[in-house]
């Protein structure tokens, strides 16, 4: 197999290409702003000026009313709202400001602002609260806190943020709802539900990340002028994974080529009562592109599946005597991958056994093909994470949250406060590539990088979706691409081929087959048969 290095990027955007958009905490963000003021000259007020015009100008695209209450916090992001303000003013629309800071408390630049609205005689009232009356027939501009809020939203404030909520008027949020977390989506106490949110520069993972993503509504990324070596530096590690950068990835497919050009994938999987789980990986791997797919599962439920199996190949192999492998599987595995096989891909429906646990550990530690590990042999690495440093060819994890929880021994709700941080960690100190499934789902590298998938439905949360995406990377695997790209192409495919079934059959009714049946679809709607 001519497999890529990792480090090579074989299928990756060449210089000149789209590429994927980055994605910044609020720390990372004020970095950016700090070096665009002070080392490229450009003032402060320049950036809010274009922010703020950005603000009216998307408004005013977006929405017909012509009545707007700007609520506006003592910081910049209060002072990119008086921006709005006052574009919008100057267009005619009826404006009215409430600060919740005092004119003593403004920032510099908001103080600005502050004294310029007032001089275009633009109503403003220094005061944290709203009055039902105050919003009919308009829409509301949430400028209060920005993504440099880091303590909890009490008082007036919250309660002003939950009556705004319990309204149908539109809100459009500036840079982040106030009250969410721009590093990871939490709810600091109250939060503003917004229907647009428009955020400058680069979209923050807080955008990206729940509850934060569902409190954005439809996200606005606007260009204000940063300069792009600040945006796009290698020491951003978070990247936001989208359409014309995945549409990249797919691997060609030359006119003269032949079944052995597009690799022959082994997946391991199955036990008795679990033949389904084997069946949908090795569907999904051959709808994503694999040339060969053998199917090995334990000897005893082989009959069974040989009527099943159609492209797919199969492979009976040792088991304990209750259809699950036995320690004697590993021998004949490793004899069969030996000159033949380009990709191994084990866990979906094995169990965990002594048998699995050897299977699993001495794949890791011998196979010198990558290897694609997915529930119950993930399930089975726990207490023995050091075998992946063992490890002879790339290893490609994909835990939903439960699994990761019990492979790092961290409380799920531990795990949940920093996704993207354990994740990072975890590849970075395994040497492995990990797939954390959720919404979203992340992709992390051994390079320290993230990414962050944004397809996917929660008509995905069904039996089976983890084994089709396990069957899809390894089927991408399999066609001469790295791990990275393997695993970004399969994790979007595998959304989109959910977002597409559920557009067709609706989320509820929505379960694995219909995902592997759309796979065909998720590939022509990224221009490529």
């Amino acid at each position: 197999m001519r497999m890529a290095h990792a480090g090579k990027f074989r299928h990756r955007p060449k210089a000149g290409d789209t590429e994927m958009m980055k994605a910044v905490t609020a720390e990372e963000m004020r970095a950016i702003d700090k070096s665009t003021i002070e080392g490229y000259g450009i003032p402060g007020q320049v950036l809010m000026e274009r922010a703020g015009c950005c603000v009216a100008a998307r408004v005013k695209e977006l929405f017909g009313q012509r009545k707007v209450i700007v609520l506006a916090g003592g910081g910049n992001n209060g002072g990119d709202g008086l921006v709005a303000a006052r574009q919008l003013f100057n267009d005619g629309w009826k404006v009215m400001i409430l600060l919740i800071a005092k004119e003593s408390k403004l920032s510099p630049d908001c103080l600005f602002q502050y004294r310029a609205v007032k001089k275009l005689g633009i109503a403003i009232e220094f005061r944290s609260r709203i009055e039902p009356k105050d919003l009919h027939g308009a829409l509301l501009i949430d400028a209060l806190f920005g993504t440099g809020l880091s303590k909890t939203v009490t008082g007036p404030v919250a309660e002003m943020i939950r009556l705004i909520n319990r309204t149908d008027v539109p809100v459009i949020s500036v840079d982040i709802p106030s009250g969410i977390s721009a590093d990871d989506g939490r709810i600091l106490g109250e939060a503003v539900k917004a229907d647009v949110t428009i955020t400058f520069g680069l979209p923050k993972i807080g955008h990206y990340l729940y509850p934060g993503a569902e409190y954005a509504g439809r996200l606005f990324v606007e260009d204000i002028g940063f300069p792009r070596e600040l945006t796009n530096s290698d020491r951003i590690k978070a990247e936001v994974v989208v359409r014309q950068d995945t549409a990249l990835l797919v691997p060609e497919r030359p006119v003269f080529s032949h079944k052995g050009d597009y690799g022959h994938v082994l997946i391991l999987a199955g036990s008795r009562g679990k033949t389904g789980a084997a069946i949908m990986a090795a569907r999904a791997c051959m709808r994503a592109g694999a040339g060969m797919v053998t199917l090995g599962v334990p000897e005893s439920i082989a009959a069974s599946l040989q009527s099943v199996v159609v492209e797919e190949m199969l492979l009976p192999l040792p088991d304990d005597g209750s259809g699950v492998f036995s320690e004697d599987a590993l021998a004949k595995v490793l004899s069969f991958i030996a000159g033949r096989v380009d990709v191994c891909a084990i866990g979906p429906g094995i169990r965990v056994t002594p048998g699995t646990r050897s299977l699993v550990s001495g794949l890791i530690s011998v196979s010198t093909v990558p290897l694609v590990a997915d529930a119950d042999a993930i399930n089975a690495l726990q207490g023995n994470m050091s075998v992946l440093k063992t490890a002879k060819s790339p290893v490609i994890l994909t835990p939903h949250i439960g699994e990761m929880s019990r492979l790092i021994e961290v409380k799920r709700t531990e795990l949940l406060t920093d996704l993207v941080g354990a994740a990072r960690r975890f590849s970075s100190e395994s040497g492995t590539y990990l797939v954390l499934k959720g919404a979203p789902t992340l992709i992390a590298s051994p390079e320290d990088n993230i990414f962050i998938n944004t397809t996917g439905n929660p008509g995905m949360a069904t039996a089976g979706a983890g084994d089709v995406l396990t069957g899809m990377i390894a089927g991408l695997l399999g066609q001469n691409m790295n791990p990275l790209d393997a695993a970004l192409l399969g994790v979007y495919l595998h959304g989109l081929a959910g977002d597409i079934a559920a557009a067709d059959r609706g989320m509820h009714s929505l379960i694995a087959g219909d995902i592997i049946a759309s796979v065909p679809a998720a590939f022509l709607a990224l221009g490529r048969a």
